[in-house]
């Protein structure tokens, strides 16, 4: 989804501040985030688009209320 591909900008300009700034190890984690972040907006794109099965994809949480990661 395009309007989420703001944030990939966001971490190559954090990204840059770093390697500009000596901060190697932050430069390392923020390309692996930039990555996380393109996959799993790719993979929201795919969503988006049209189910294998036919059916209309639900966004949001289940029925119960609990989504999809739960966290500790």
């Amino acid at each position: 989804m395009a309007q989420n591909e703001w944030i990939l900008d966001v971490l190559s300009d954090l990204n840059a501040f770093a390697v500009a700034n000596g901060l190697t190890a932050l430069a390392e984690q923020l390309d692996d985030t930039k990555l996380i972040a393109a996959a799993e907006i790719a993979s929201m794109t795919d969503k988006a688009r049209a189910p294998a099965d036919g059916n209309r994809t639900r966004l949001g949480s289940d029925p119960e209320g609990f989504g999809k990661h739960q966290h500790a």
